[in-house]
């Protein structure tokens, strides 16, 4: 059965849709239909949902149904609706456009684009020779069933010897091999949040947390980070966790995304104390832990002041190797990695072996990947920032101290605008409101320094290009989904 949403839903969800730059000059229809396409776009409105009778939401929006039926229509001839008389009218997408890993819709002809809403590099130069050798290590796998709930031995050994030298006393049974980081925080939110258990998260944060919440329908409040500075308010943080007790906290300590914030070590004692006081586990994602710039010396791990088994870590290969290279894992306690294996057979069984044995001998040549990773983000970052203080000298962004992206303060509420403008131009952008709940942060966007230094230095110029173009409200906004946003 088709769900619908109702006028007063979907008004709540457009927010000042008639409102938004670069779009002063357009009508009112093709205002509202743009805004439902972004609504698509960011997962926000479902495809296959039945949208309000125009009546309703002519209603619900004050403004007549004239205009409502013209934005109908122009949706139904680009391909984002489908009416039957009768029968309403529900949302679907074009038929030129495929599902995205993400579950977002991307468009078949995006070869050209300069892609800044995927944050992960191109593989490294080692990868082949790791897939070769790993492939000459898989016969001694070969004789048994190939499925390792946790992960093959050597694996969680490999991994486990990684906090070790971090500081952090770790063994193999503390380990479990998950099929990336995302697939990590999904299980652990499968064993330790019930259905609209309580859950606290950085503002900003990272759009694909907040989905995997979604989906367990939890109830999120967040902790809002500043945008220069340390990021986290400690007395904010704590006070939060203090008062509102929730079951559960989602941080990211190491180079936070999309800030690039690195939590202070004077604070992560006291948070870890204060979760267990309040009954709230932790779960921390350390995805950019390895991406450290400009010599930056890295605090203890969150988990390095557990005591209670209150902090459950997430990590994976996708930053500083390859996203392409699905390997992601768990430090928990023994017996948490037991009742999540047991949690995980539901879901899918186990890793790849051969992805496991092709991550254990790039973990063997980490100090040369990494060091060249950080090499290379270094530069990209630095031709990032000039690009940006030439072009778009209104834009603030503080320089991080490592991971992969910036986080620009635009020069007024655009981000959403702007991305739309910028596909247009062959920019794929991630803007502000996805990394917050609400349609909020406008006034952000996240940069990443991923591509090579020549894609970044062009694509500033044609946002700067864009950027102006808002302003004097020209050009014809058309209609193109962004892709994955990792």
């Amino acid at each position: 059965m088709t769900s619908q949403v109702r006028g007063v839903q979907l008004a709540r969800l457009l927010g000042q849709w008639h409102a938004l730059p670069g779009r002063r000059r357009s009508p009112d229809y093709a205002a509202l239909a743009a805004a439902v396409r972004g609504l698509l776009s960011d997962a926000r409105l479902p495809l296959g949902v039945r949208l309000p009778a125009e009546r309703e939401l002519a209603e619900a929006l004050r403004i007549s149904r004239t205009t409502v039926t013209a934005a109908y229509r122009e949706l139904r001839e680009t391909g984002h609706l489908a009416s039957r008389r009768g029968a309403g009218s529900w949302t679907m997408l074009p038929g030129t456009h495929r599902v995205a890993s993400t579950g977002l819709w991307t468009p078949l002809d995006d070869r050209d684009m300069i892609d800044l809403g995927v944050a992960a590099l191109a593989a490294p130069a080692e990868l082949v020779p790791a897939a070769r050798a790993a492939a000459e290590d898989l016969p001694r796998y070969l004789a048994g069933a190939g499925y390792h709930p946790t992960g093959i031995i050597e694996l969680r050994e490999a991994v486990a010897r990684s906090y070790t030298e971090r500081g952090l006393p770790t063994s193999a049974e503390q380990i479990m091999v998950t099929s990336g980081t995302q697939h990590a925080l999904d299980l652990v939110l499968r064993l330790a949040l019930a259905p609209g258990g309580s859950v606290l998260v950085e503002s900003p944060t990272y759009p694909n947390a907040l989905a995997a919440l979604a989906a367990r329908r939890a109830r999120i409040s967040t902790h809002g980070l500043a945008t220069d500075g340390t990021g986290w308010d400690a007395d904010l943080l704590l006070g939060s966790i203090r008062q509102t007790r929730p079951k559960l906290a989602y941080l990211i300590p190491e180079f936070q995304n999309p800030t690039g914030h690195l939590m202070p070590a004077e604070l992560r004692e006291p948070l870890v104390a204060a979760a267990h006081a309040a009954g709230t586990d932790l779960v921390v994602d350390e995805s950019f832990v390895d991406l450290p710039l400009d010599g930056t010396t890295l605090p203890p791990p969150i988990a390095a002041f557990d005591r209670h088994s209150r902090v459950v870590s997430i990590g994976g290969m996708s930053k500083p190797y390859w996203g392409g290279l699905r390997i992601g894992w768990v430090r928990a306690s023994a017996p948490q990695v037991q009742r999540l294996a047991a949690a995980r057979v539901g879901v899918d069984m186990a890793s790849p072996v051969l992805d496991q044995l092709v991550a254990v001998h790039l973990l063997g040549r980490a100090p040369t990947i990494v060091a060249a990773r950080r090499t290379q983000l270094a530069a990209q970052r630095d031709a990032l920032l000039g690009a940006l203080a030439q072009r778009l000298p209104d834009w603030r962004v503080s320089v991080p101290r490592g991971g992969v992206t910036l986080w620009a303060e635009l020069d007024g509420p655009i981000s959403s605008a702007l991305a739309r403008a910028a596909e247009e131009v062959g920019v794929r952008l991630a803007p502000g409101p996805r990394f917050g709940l609400d349609g909020t942060l406008e006034r952000f966007l996240r940069l990443p320094f991923t591509l090579p230094a020549a894609d970044l230095v062009e694509a500033v110029g044609r946002l700067a290009a864009v950027r102006y173009d808002l302003d004097r409200g020209t050009g014809r906004p058309r209609w193109r989904e962004p892709a994955v946003i990792a």
